[in-house]
């Protein structure tokens, strides 16, 4: 046979071969389904409620947490929640103290502000642990809620805070704010992507300084739309009473 024929003929092979070996492919192996069972972190709650969770992550500083204090004061914002570091809340213990008088729910944010899939589980329990004691000397709450320093985790790193009893918080929407990318763009950042059921990730560290004149923004921008501000834990009972109802 003819060299030509015969790359002609390998070649035709080789087509059908595939075309037949596609076909008796797994469908489960050209598409995975999604593992329900899988743990998961919670960024937003669905519901058709106009309720949103204003959360703000502490572990650096003292001039910025105080001026935000105020603000949520002045504006009569009852209902937020607080993630605070270990570190921070020893350090400024009045102030963590005054979060929790002012009835503002406190979370976990971490020890060391590593990300925590980088560390073997014993590492993390360990950081939980120590961050959850400093929070309990202090305010004398025990923490349920944790968001991962960095807001890093992966499968394992949540299966394992889930085993120690939180419930992994990350968020929907990004304020942005320690990028200080001006007062301006850090609340239309906010207003124009906060969704009924959402959870909105801003700073009260120092490093975020131009929270204090982007707050009222946002407080005032999402009250016109007709929101209400709840703790992240009032929005995850939402979510509960609707899959009862259903």
């Amino acid at each position: 046979m003819p060299m030509r024929n015969r790359s002609r003929l390998f070649l035709l092979t080789f087509v059908v071969a595939l075309f037949m070996g596609m076909l008796c492919w797994p469908a489960n192996a050209v598409q995975a389904k999604p593992n329900a069972d899988e743990p998961k972190a919670i960024y937003k709650v669905d519901t058709d409620k106009k309720l949103v969770a204003l959360t703000f992550d502490i572990s650096w500083g003292n001039k910025i947490p105080e001026p935000v204090l105020k603000i949520l004061k002045d504006k009569q914002v009852t209902k937020a929640t607080f993630f605070l570091s270990g570190p921070w809340t020893v350090r400024h213990p009045e102030i963590a103290k005054q979060i929790k008088n002012m009835g503002f729910e406190i979370g976990n944010h971490g020890n060391l502000h590593k990300d925590f899939s980088n560390y073997p589980d014993a590492w993390i329990r360990q950081q939980v642990g120590l961050s959850e004691k400093a929070i309990k000397q202090v305010t004398n709450v025990k923490t349920t809620l944790i968001r991962t320093p960095n807001g890093d985790f992966n499968p394992r790193v949540i299966k394992c805070l889930n085993s120690m009893g939180y419930t992994v918080i990350q968020w929907n929407t990004d304020s942005l704010d320690w990028k200080n990318p001006g007062v301006s763009a850090i609340a239309n950042r906010v207003l124009t992507r906060a969704v009924p059921g959402d959870i909105i990730l801003m700073h009260a560290s120092d490093s975020s300084k131009q929270i204090p004149q982007a707050l009222p923004q946002i407080i005032d921008g999402l009250r016109a739309k007709g929101y209400q501000f709840v703790t992240v834990s009032e929005l995850l009972a939402q979510a509960k009473v609707k899959t009862e109802v259903q």
